[in-house]
This record gives C-alpha cells, structure tokens and sequence, in this order.
C-alpha cells in the first residue's frame, strides 16, 4: 500500500464520509430506534486482493448501514445510553485522526490532557482534592479498578502483597446491598468469586442498603479484609445509600468503600439532588460513565480513588522499554491496559464546549421527561406504574397483558427502545432517559407508542 495514494483515497473520500454523517445525525429522530429483527452482516469472505477504500465504502453503504439502529436518537431509552454531543464527537473524530497512545508521558501533550480531564471531572461532580484516577471502557473497567485495589487493601490487612504474590490465604468478604452486574462480573474476574457476595438486605419497598443490617454483618464478620460496594444510584429505583452511615461503618471496621455512581452520581450536578451522596467524599473508590449522561461516545468510564500507592501497586509493572521518565505520571501504571486510545478528548471537547451548566442541564431535562413520562403512566388504565422516579429512570407494567409481550410490540414498532425491569419482584418495563437530545416531544411520542402497543 503505496502512503501517498492511501491517503489521497481518504481526502478523495472525505465528503461522503461527511454527507453520510450528516444524513445520519439529522434523520435520528425518523430513523428505527432499534433492530429487533437482529440483523446480520453478509457472508463475505475475507479477500485476497483487498477492495480498496472506495470499494470498502461501498459495501459499508450497501451491507451494513441499512443494519445499524437510532440508540444515538431521542427515544432510545434502554439500559442508560446516552447520545452523542457535537462537541463530543469532534473530540472522537479528532482522537482517531492523531491516535495518541496515553500509556506513558513525555512525548505528547495527551497526558497532560487526561490529567486535566480528570480534575474537571473531580470539579464538576464536586468531589475532593486529592484523588487520582483513570479513565476506563467503562462501568466494567472501572470496578475492576477498583475491586483490584480493594483487594490490595483488604490483603495488606493481612501483610499480603495480593498484587505481588496472589490471594493465597488471604479472608476477603464483601458486603453490598443492590450491586450493578458488572461489579458481580468483577468479583469472579478478580478471583473473590460472583457467588460470596455478603448480601446486605435492603429498606423496605427500596434498593437502597439497610444500613443497621451491614452494621451487624460487619461486626459478625470474621473475616479481616472487608469491602463495603454501596450504590450511588441504583439501576431500576435509582435509589441512594447512605454514604455517611455507610462510611462511618467502614471506618469502625476498617473495610473499603466503593461508591458505584454509574449514572446516579450526576445527580450531584442539580442542587436539589446534590444531598442524596453526601459522604462520598469519604469513599475510597468512586465509578462512573462518561458514555452515559456526560453524552460522550462509547467507550468512556470513570475510576476515581484517594489511594494513588495501591493503584500504582495494582497497575504498574516494570519493563526496561517502558522507562519514560517525566513530570507526569505514566497512565499506564493507573489503568488496565498498557495501551489505549484518547479517550481524554471527547471529553475535553465536551465539557469545555458546554460547561457545568451544559451538564446540568441535560440531567435535569431528562429527570423532567422521566416525571412526564410516569405522570402519564398514572393516569393511563393500561399501566401502572411501580415506583415514582426519583432520577431518570421509569419502572412500570400493563394492566391487562403480559410485560414481555407489551415491550417485544413497543420495540418492533421502531418508535421507541426499552428493556425489562423488576421491581420488588414484579416483572415490568423499564425506560431510562440519559440522551441530550431528548425532547418534550419525544415524550409525547414515546406515549403515543406506549398506548399503541397496549391496544394490540
């Protein structure tokens, strides 16, 4: 492949590439939110003699785009996915086009704008001075960040060097109440087993954590390495533990304490919600995801913790070719991956084109739609509505027909995405607003549609 003549085969390209942008972007709102005929890409077989870019687009127009759904669209209110601000996807374009590698400092400015992103991230979500993290492909990622470091606390506990020498003998036990799939996934990948959870009973009519229960599980504990996971925001109640409480057990008993924020701790960006995590300051790990309400593209977590020696324990490992020595820390030693992509600059973009009032708006708009949505909910015969929202999420169920098959309808009509939810053991429907996009309008026609599938 000939430099000159590759590279002019992109500039020749570049106003289709851009023209398809564009016609994507302006027709979200008509487009299928979803696919639910799951469709496949064509059996080719891999070439010899390669296509060339322009014959690869035209494949890509013709074989896969038609497949691709509208989850960057107003009405897709799966899971908690967020769109895609403008700002956000200049970053993202940008960062493909320099392809930085962030592993370590000194010959590029991409260190110091991860670091600088960090802060921000600290600023906006008001949290302390002091702490160091990482940004991760998501929730995932940065549990295992922090369960990684958890378990290097928990190990010292017992002067072991778990990092360095592996669980042995080593007695964890973790204790949570509403845990995220992805700290479950977590625990057996960092070898403290999906199965061991302490399960910390909940509130009554809540997911949030009883706070006297863990106290006496704690104090029952024999176990000397001890982990607390609480939740910032729960993913069907969107309900808030007790970080106070929460911490002042921890502290008693010397276990850790992990704050899964995933989307919940933007709550701290409106001021009437700020209040529902005090005390996360005094969590010794905090997540989130930047690919949720922050709008950015995927993939984007966010790791924060005060104990930058046991992360360093945990990440780094010494290599003769890896011997950088700058100012700056290597991102490398703070991470999971030796290296990674950019992913700094969406955020960048984002934040600065925005500011904190951008952010708070965009969560506050999309509480208001959730309140819309479960007003209407109320006051429908089809539906009722299992718990009020408190944040963005609305968890209900059809009077008269089975959830499963009411939302199998909603989603192949193409109008709106949603998933399943339970709550307090009632199968139902789930719908979670996080997309900047989302209007008033979309609201209407997210009822619309809702009162469609109800009637066939």
């Amino acid at each position: 492949m000939e430099q000159a003549q590759a590279d002019q085969a992109f500039f020749d390209l570049q106003p289709q590439l851009l023209a398809w942008s564009r016609e994507w972007l302006q027709q979200l709102g008509q487009r299928p939110v979803a696919r639910p005929d799951d469709p496949s890409p064509p059996e080719l077989a891999l070439p010899g003699q390669g296509l060339g870019l322009a014959g690869v687009w035209q494949a890509f127009c013709q074989d896969l785009a038609p497949g691709f759904n509208a989850s960057p669209g107003p009405r897709y209110l799966g899971f908690v996915t967020g769109g895609v601000t403008p700002a956000a996807l200049a970053g993202d374009w940008l960062t493909a086009v320099i392809d930085q590698n962030v592993a370590s400092a000194g010959n590029s400015i991409a260190t110091g704008v991860e670091l600088q992103v960090l802060d921000w991230l600290r600023q906006l979500l008001d949290l302390p001075e002091g702490l160091v993290g990482s940004l991760t492909t998501g929730a995932t990622a940065a549990n295992l960040l922090a369960m990684v470091c958890a378990r290097q606390h928990a190990g010292w506990r017992q002067g072991r060097d778990i990092a360095r020498d592996g669980i042995g003998p080593a007695a964890i036990r973790v204790f949570s109440a509403t845990p995220h799939a992805s700290s479950l996934k977590v625990l057996g990948l960092v070898g403290l087993g999906r199965e061991q959870i302490a399960a910390v009973p909940c509130l009554p009519d809540s997911e949030a954590m009883d706070v006297a229960a863990l106290a006496a599980m704690l104090a029952a504990s024999p176990e000397p390495g001890k982990i607390v996971i609480a939740s910032a925001g729960t993913v069907t109640g969107t309900d808030f533990d007790d970080l106070t409480a929460i911490a002042a057990l921890c502290r008693q008993h010397q276990a850790w304490l992990h704050v899964d924020g995933a989307f919940g701790l933007f709550s701290r960006l409106d001021p009437s919600r700020h209040g529902w995590t005090a005390g996360i300051e005094l969590a010794d790990s905090i997540t989130c995801d930047g690919h949720k309400w922050l709008n950015v593209p995927y993939d984007c977590g966010i790791f924060f913790t005060p104990h930058a020696d046991l992360l360093q324990q945990c990440c780094s490992v010494a290599a003769p070719y890896l011997e950088m020595h700058d100012s700056l820390p290597a991102l490398m030693d703070r991470g999971i991956e030796q290296s990674r992509r950019f992913r700094a600059l969406p955020l960048w973009f984002s934040l600065l084109a925005y500011g904190r009032d951008g952010m708070r708006h965009i969560v506050e708009e999309n509480c208001r739609q959730a309140s819309a949505l479960a007003e209407w909910l109320q006051a429908s015969p089809d539906y009722e509505l299992l718990k009020p929202p408190r944040l963005n999420v609305v968890i209900f169920r059809p009077r008269h027909a089975e959830a499963m098959a009411v939302l199998t309808r909603l989603n192949a009509a193409g109008e709106v995405f949603m998933t399943p939810g339970v709550w307090q053991g009632q199968k139902g429907i789930r719908a979670a607003f996080s997309n900047w996009r989302t209007e008033a309008s979309d609201v209407v026609r997210v009822c619309q549609a809702l009162a469609r599938a109800s009637q066939a």
